[in-house]
């Protein structure tokens, strides 16, 4: 079983954004994280499962935990309505973060993926684990 922990962390928004994941597979515990400079916090939240999903190679299902609405809704749900729309929101706006979101898609499409919101900040170990990694990820030098 594949289950991955994702969040993203901005300091402040724009500003110094900061991503991380934990991926674990089988109980063998892999984390990545990464950052940018002047970014916003959707864009790291995005960022983290895109990260996490390069570096998957499996058939097998994979769990997503996230504790972004934005994420969770935008890859389920109002993808679909972008496509569909050019890419413009209801209304009638361009998408933001129109580039990750597609890169999103096209892994989610080539993977079989289940998203699933947690709670942040509701005791779960690797959510809160993935939390800290994300707001130190963004403690840029």
């Amino acid at each position: 079983m594949i289950e991955i922990y994702t969040d993203g962390s901005c300091l402040e928004n724009p500003g110094n954004g900061g991503w991380a994941a934990i991926i674990n597979i089988n109980g063998d515990l892999k984390k990545i994280s990464g950052n940018e400079k002047n970014t916003t916090n959707n864009r790291m939240e995005l960022m983290a499962p895109i990260n996490a999903l390069k570096n998957i190679k499996s058939e097998e299902e994979i769990n997503i935990y996230t504790d972004s609405q934005y994420v969770k809704l935008g890859i389920t749900e109002w993808i679909n309505t972008w496509l569909k729309n050019n890419w413009q929101t209801s209304k009638k706006e361009q998408v933001k973060n129109k580039d990750l979101w597609i890169e999103l898609y096209n892994l989610n499409k080539s993977l079989n993926v289940k998203w699933n919101w947690i709670k942040a900040h509701a005791g779960n170990p690797l959510n809160e684990e993935v939390d800290l990694l994300a707001k130190k990820a963004a403690e840029l030098d």
